[in-house]
């Protein structure tokens, strides 16, 4: 199985996030690259953001988050 497109929107969405507080998100907005806005769609309806447009990473979402940073880090030396 290889990543999709979408999938591979999702994870550099994700890595958009801040990752040195659990208590900041961030904002998509509508005007943002179309693959973003959709990425963070779906990314809500998967349960791993707190609102469509970006927001929170839920539980889920700061596992697979810091996942993606495993594999950024390793694809990346």
């Amino acid at each position: 199985m290889t990543f999709s497109a979408e999938m591979v929107d999702e994870l550099n969405l994700l890595l958009k996030f801040p990752n040195k507080s659990l208590m900041q998100g961030i904002k998509v907005h509508g005007d943002a690259e179309p693959n973003m806005v959709a990425a963070a769609k779906r990314l809500f309806e998967k349960g791993v953001i707190t609102q469509p447009d970006g927001g929170y990473l839920t539980d889920l979402g700061h596992d697979l988050f810091e996942h993606a940073q495993v594999v950024q880090l390793a694809l990346t030396h």
